[in-house]
């Protein structure tokens, strides 16, 4: 029954942290930006949004003024390689160093307790009352951060689905894909990277104001290794539902992939892992994530090539005879 409890819980962290791998998503695949800021603007999201419960702010609107400080942290790694011609990885690890330290201004310290003060998780948990009989496969609090973090995916895949088949996100996914063509096109690359980066962020934020609210505190290092963890959720997702379905299913499946992650975490552990080696275990699931496509791809086209030489082959035997 415990690693049950743990499953559920998985789910729940997996659909919040799935916001986070939709962000990533837009600039490592989308975009082709190896943007580093995630780790920073992740924690910003939850420094945020901390600070303004505490304040007495209303908990959604913390969350949106987090949204707002990831679209700015966003919009900084942007002029940075746009303005300032700095390349994408060395802009993204400025704007994550700097907001390091911004993270820690706007805490006042480096944890921050949302224990005292009530959030979206911990309203709605306290007001659930389950039966004996569900309460054993499931907590109030895992039920909630299921609930709300379905609903906030939702709202975050419709919005992305339709603004990527905008003008302005046509233009986003083009400069992804050729930026040089687009630039001949006569769109400024510079404002669609901008633009990218800016909502990436912005949902990256988005995702730390909500874990930190579920978890019950904002720590300034809750973003190290966010990024990894969402490369693992995107492969993840690819891997199992492959790039070739609808734009609709590649979102859809990183925040499958996202929750598969947390819970093959949660097995792991739960069979003993230490949770120092669990960064090293990540490590290794996203190489071995990455790496599976690569060989199945050759071992098609070895297949394929095979086939070809057979064909001409049996074409070749009259002429031979």
């Amino acid at each position: 029954m415990p690693v049950l409890l743990s499953l559920e819980g998985a789910i729940g962290q997996g659909i919040l942290w799935g916001i986070m791998a939709l962000g990533v998503y837009i600039t490592f695949r989308i975009l082709d930006f190896a943007d580093l800021t995630v780790d920073g603007s992740f924690a910003t999201g939850g420094a945020v949004s901390a600070i303004l419960i505490v304040m007495g702010v209303n908990p959604i609107v913390s969350v949106l003024a987090a949204l707002i400080a990831g679209l700015l942290a966003g919009a900084v790694t942007g002029l940075l390689n746009t303005v300032c011609k700095i390349p994408p990885i060395l802009a993204g690890i400025l704007s994550q160093i700097g907001l390091y330290s911004i993270n820690l201004m706007i805490m006042g310290k480096s944890n921050l307790p949302l224990l005292n003060v009530d959030n979206m998780f911990s309203t709605l948990s306290d007001k659930i009352k389950l039966p004996e009989s569900v309460a054993a496969w499931i907590t109030p609090s895992n039920l909630t951060a299921i609930c709300i973090g379905t609903i906030c995916v939702i709202l975050v895949i419709a919005v992305t689905y339709w603004f990527l088949g905008t003008e302005l996100g046509s233009s986003v996914r083009a400069t992804g894909n050729n930026m040089h063509m687009v630039r001949a096109n006569g769109v400024d690359t510079n404002m669609t990277t901008m633009v990218a980066l800016m909502i990436s962020n912005g949902l990256i934020a988005m995702s730390g104001a909500l874990v930190a609210q579920q978890q019950g505190y904002a720590d300034v290092k809750m973003g190290i290794g966010a990024i990894v963890i969402a490369l693992a959720s995107i492969v993840i997702g690819e891997v199992i539902f492959g790039r070739k379905g609808g734009f609709k299913l590649r979102l859809v499946s990183i925040v499958i992939g996202s929750i598969i992650y947390r819970m093959i975490v949660s097995v792991v552990l739960q069979l003993g892992l230490n949770p120092d080696n669990l960064k090293l275990f990540t490590a290794i699931l996203v190489a071995i994530a990455l790496t599976v496509p690569v060989l199945l791809e050759k071992k098609r086209q070895t297949a394929a090539y095979k086939k070809l030489t057979a064909e001409v082959d049996a074409m070749e035997e009259p002429f031979r005879a």
